[in-house]
């Protein structure tokens, strides 16, 4: 038997410490999560995390870069760009970053920005003005570093809480939007040499949710996604749920897996049973 409590803040934890409650799952922030986990660990109750998450968009230079910066725009811009497993980072070998580049920002400039009830609208206001003004200060603080600034990147006048799909060029660890997870409509490309610098780069981050890697060479595919640290890897494609697969994080993007028979066997017990001779 199931149901819905509307509750306040304040009143998570007794609930998680009821005895009526077996288990506790959160899709959150990882903030969140760690509080969540810690009031669930008190009590000896098994949780599963999914959390936030950097996720890396690798593009190697064999890679058909057309198809993969249209599937890039989407995977950066869907539902604004708030969902932890948007691709955040585009890690871009040199030699095509400049085709990428180009058709990656004249994609995101097409994308219509205004009411979220008209179907022509891609982009529509953001949750809330607190998560545009951590964005903003993000696009600030990287360009203030070096990035440069290729389209968006200013708040627009007007009620709502609105930012345009922008896009920053020549990011490098160390800066905000290759560091923090940046959730809204804000691509970060990042150009590397070669393939090696890629995946390092890729794994340079405390989130290990989702990466997408896009190249022709699928024997050199299967080698690479085993060093990308990420719970799914996705090859020439976008990182997205699904009920038929496992999903769920690792590093601080949390532990455990939803969906696919792994996610239903995270809150079965195994119970073993042993029966002597009769007497």
């Amino acid at each position: 038997m199931g149901g819905t409590l509307l509750i306040e803040v304040d009143q998570v934890a007794g609930i998680i410490a009821d005895p009526r409650v077996a288990a506790v799952t959160l899709t959150g922030s990882t903030e969140v999560g760690a509080i969540v986990a810690a009031q669930a660990a008190a009590v000896l109750k098994k949780q599963v995390l999914e959390l936030g998450g950097s996720d890396p968009f690798v593009v190697l230079a064999d890679a058909d870069v057309e198809a993969a910066a249209v599937t890039a725009v989407k995977a950066r811009y869907v539902n604004v760009g708030q969902s932890c497993v948007n691709a955040k980072r585009f890690i871009v070998e040199e030699a095509v970053a400049d085709a990428f580049v180009a058709a990656f920002t004249a994609a995101a400039a097409k994308l219509k920005v205004g009411d979220p009830t008209d179907p022509e609208t891609a982009i529509g206001p953001m949750a809330r003005a607190n998560l545009r003004d951590t964005l903003h200060d993000q696009v600030r603080r990287t360009v203030d570093a070096g990035a440069r600034l290729l389209l968006g990147g200013e708040i627009p006048d007007g009620p709502g809480c609105y930012y345009p799909p922008t896009v920053l060029d020549h990011v490098r660890p160390g800066t905000a939007a290759f560091d923090e997870e940046t959730f809204g409509p804000v691509a970060a490309i990042t150009r590397v040499a070669d393939a090696d610098e890629a995946i390092a780069l890729a794994n340079r981050t405390e989130y290990g949710l989702g990466a997408a890697l896009w190249t022709s060479d699928l024997d050199r595919a299967r080698r690479l996604t085993r060093l990308l640290d990420a719970g799914a890897v996705f090859v020439n494609g976008m990182v997205a749920s699904d009920p038929r697969l496992p999903f769920g994080g690792i590093k601080r993007s949390g532990y455990g897996r939803e969906l696919g028979a792994e996610g239903i066997r995270e809150f079965v017990n195994t119970k073993t049973v042993w029966i002597g001779p009769a007497v």
